[in-house]
């Protein structure tokens, strides 16, 4: 075992070692555990007024490697052979591995005032006294189990923050400012990766457009490979339609199923 290296520059500048796992991976059983749903998750807020995001500091980096498994994340430099210690990026399991870890780490917590994806942990609350107790609860389960959060990351008592991709406020959930803008600057797709990476990020906030489907069947039928590619009118119009509908996208609100209304 010896993987291939480079480095990635982050948004701050710093560069990130990444390791090119590929044969690892071709060897790999993968586990059959999923991913929460972003948009199961975002329904759980129903009723809140509080949030708080935690997030941890190189979350894989404090998961542990076992001893006789080591030896599988090798990576060859100029300067020497090395082997992980702790769980890299790259690995086929490492983000089920690390979701596991952390469900069952905040199982007694999980959908009554903490959502957590992978290392972003989100803390909700009905007022401000409850959301400091939740806090306290939350962060002393970190520091018994030794999890570190980089506090620069994180944010504390908040009526409107961002998590997985939207706002989420008391009113409810919206889509980010500057997805809505790299959809609206979209410019006309030329071919099938064009037209697959708008879809990408068009549907990943399908939600907020009635229709979506409905919309988007002209474009659909361009990311198949069996299909010449050929930007018609109708390709063109549900484009436009789909740009001007994210445009429009409205707040959406979260069922509380605590919530009484009146007609009186």
């Amino acid at each position: 075992y010896g993987a291939p290296v480079l480095f990635v520059r982050k948004k701050n500048k710093d560069l990130r070692l990444c390791i090119d796992y590929r044969k690892l991976s071709a060897q790999t059983i993968r586990n059959t555990g999923p991913l929460p749903r972003i948009d199961d998750l975002l329904e759980r807020l129903g009723g809140a007024q509080f949030f708080s995001k935690l997030d941890l500091k190189s979350g894989y980096h404090q998961l542990e490697i076992r001893k006789e498994d080591r030896y599988k994340t090798a990576f060859k430099t100029r300067y020497g052979h090395f082997e992980w210690l702790v769980m890299p990026f790259g690995l086929t399991n490492a983000p089920t591995t690390f979701q596991a870890a952390m469900t069952s780490e905040f199982r007694h917590m999980l959908d009554r005032f903490v959502l957590i994806y992978l290392d972003d942990i989100l803390v909700y609350s009905r007022s401000l006294d409850e959301h400091v107790e939740h806090l306290r609860t939350v962060l002393e389960r970190l520091r018994q189990a030794k999890y570190k959060a980089n506090r620069d990351k994180c944010e504390f008592a908040q009526q409107e923050l961002e998590y997985l991709g939207h706002y989420v406020t008391p009113q409810g959930i919206r889509p980010l400012a500057d997805k809505i803008e790299a959809i609206r600057v979209w410019p006309e797709p030329t071919n099938t990766t064009d037209v697959s990476s708008f879809m990408g990020l068009a549907g990943y906030y399908q939600r907020f457009i009635t229709g979506y489907s409905r919309i988007v069947a002209p474009l659909t039928r361009l990311q198949s490979p069996k299909v010449p590619f050929v930007f018609n009118d109708d390709a063109r119009q549900a484009f436009q339609a789909l740009k001007t509908a994210m445009l429009m996208a409205p707040v959406l609100s979260i069922y509380d199923p605590t919530a009484y209304e009146s007609d009186d």
